[in-house]
């Protein structure tokens, strides 16, 4: 036999040694969650239909259960499906399914700094601080209302320069939302002709938008494969790059005008908790951990807010008799001068409900984002090793029949009661549940209502498309739902 020969046959002989090896370790997992047969190296790929991650994943819940493993390549992923089961693991066994998993593509930017993808003692750190921070510059309280009304205001005033002319409102809101954000994070508010802020918006669009596509889909299935395979799904750490360096800009000018005794918005304190721990050598007050927080912030606090605020509109066009009953309420607790409050909403049952089925129905961030074992578990009766990955499926909370009587419908009722009164539904979790549940929520609920109560205070909302119940359906594809491209105008009441 030649050379040739010889290495072929002992290239050959490793590649049966490496299947084998892997065929092994996924066979040794005994009392893992029961799921669909793995093959070697590709593990279930063959079960997840292409680009169709969580519309797959639905399916296999109905096939196997609240509880089941896939395996993206050797890798063991628990899937857990249905409120109880989710319930259970992020509230009930918050310790245990407490880790952050792996998010493939921003690992490489984030490198477990921050506070989404961070774990640990480093996570404890900077969660404590951040959400102490936040809420000092009025996170879920009247101090940051005026802001909120303020914004709402200013859009409201920009919906009227279209003077009835149909328009998309994708980008005015998207930049009304961040408004409200960089008023508490960098302590400014941005024109809406601002052309470096709108390319910042659209770092952080076009960052979600690859991670939901197929190939961001096949990151998150595949990572150490896709890691070599050339395609946009490398484009998401450039574009993490591209906002943190417009975040440093920001840090820079903070430091410049520093006074450690007024902290002006979340920069300055952190900036001045780095200064109190210089001498500390663990310290977790760095430079790094203070741009990917922001970063964190920046990312989680716009576009799924935005989403979810176009899929409100989308709505209310779509169900006229809606906008009617919103505009009844409004004019009935509010008025048609009065700038409406977020207490407001205690008085206003179907704005309340017409809100959280929005947040239900078109469920905005299917997958959630992975968790982490943190420990040996036992969990409905098998062992879940420390360090598998999670994935608690927001997606079948929101349409699990057991709590919603038409799951795949459009339905206030669902948080109405006989009476007609506001009725709670802890199976609704936009915004996750347990330890890392997320700490914009309250934030978020403030903004889509009192920016719903103002826009429709002073508009009928009209569109020359007829949608249909297609139209408005999430589409259950990638890592965000977005709803479809339209254009709608306001006419002034």
């Amino acid at each position: 036999m030649d050379i040739t020969g010889e290495l072929t046959g002992i290239f050959i002989l490793i590649c049966c040694l490496f299947i084998y090896s892997t065929w092994n370790t996924m066979h040794m997992r005994p009392n893992l969650p029961p799921g669909p047969t793995p093959l070697p190296l590709i593990g279930t790929l063959l079960h997840i239909k292409y680009g169709e991650l969580v519309g797959s994943l639905m399916k296999l819940w109905k096939q196997y259960g609240p509880v089941y493993t896939l395996y993206f390549g050797s890798r063991p992923v628990v899937v857990i499906c249905g409120y109880e089961a989710v319930k259970e693991a992020l509230v009930e066994k918050a310790e245990e399914f407490g880790a952050r998993g792996p998010v493939h593509h921003i690992e490489k930017f984030s490198q477990g700094y921050g506070l989404s993808l961070s774990n640990g003692e480093r996570w404890r750190i900077i969660r404590t601080f951040t959400l102490r921070t936040l809420k000092s510059f009025g996170f879920g309280n009247k101090n940051i209302e005026g802001k909120i009304q303020e914004e709402a205001l200013c859009l409201v005033e920009e919906f009227r320069k279209f003077q009835d002319v149909p328009l998309a409102p994708d980008n005015l809101l998207k930049i009304s939302f961040a408004n409200v954000l960089c008023s508490i994070i960098f302590g400014d508010r941005f024109d809406y002709e601002d052309e470096k802020f709108s390319k910042l918006l659209d770092i952080v669009r076009e960052a979600f938008s690859v991670a939901s596509s197929t190939w961001g889909q096949l990151h998150s299935i595949l990572p150490t494969l896709m890691k070599y395979i050339p395609g946009p799904h490398h484009k998401t750490t450039l574009l993490s790059e591209q906002l943190a360096e417009n975040i440093f800009e920001k840090v820079k000018s903070s430091q410049e005008t520093l006074d450690p005794s007024i902290s002006r918005h979340f920069i300055d304190s952190f900036l001045i908790k780095m200064e109190q721990e210089k001498d500390n050598p663990n310290t977790e007050f760095t430079i790094r951990n203070l741009l990917v927080t922001t970063n964190d912030l920046f990312m989680a606090g716009i576009e799924s807010l935005t989403i979810t605020f176009r899929y409100s509109l989308l709505i209310v066009l779509n169900y006229p008799e809606i906008q009617a009953k919103l505009h009844d309420e409004i004019d009935q607790v509010i008025g048609r001068e009065r700038v409406p409050k977020f207490e407001d909403r205690l008085h206003m049952p179907f704005t309340q409900a017409v809100l959280s089925e929005v947040q239900r129905f078109c469920d905005v961030v299917p997958l959630n984002v992975p968790h982490m074992m943190t420990k040996d578990t036992e969990f409905r009766g098998y062992v879940i090793p420390k360090g598998t990955e999670i994935y608690p499926l927001l997606c079948t909370v929101h349409h699990d029949p057991t709590q919603f009587t038409t799951p795949y419908k459009f339905n206030p009722n669902h948080f109405l009661d006989d009476s007609g009164k506001f009725r709670k539904n802890d199976a609704l979790m936009p915004f996750s549940a347990g330890k890392r549940g997320c700490p914009g929520e309250s934030l978020a609920r403030m903004e889509l209502f009192i920016f719903l109560t103002i826009i429709l205070q002073k508009f009928t909302l009209t569109s020359q498309t007829e949608f249909t119940e297609s139209d408005i359906a999430p589409q259950m594809a990638g890592f965000l739902n977005s709803p479809l491209h339209y254009e709608l105008s306001f006419i002034p009441r």
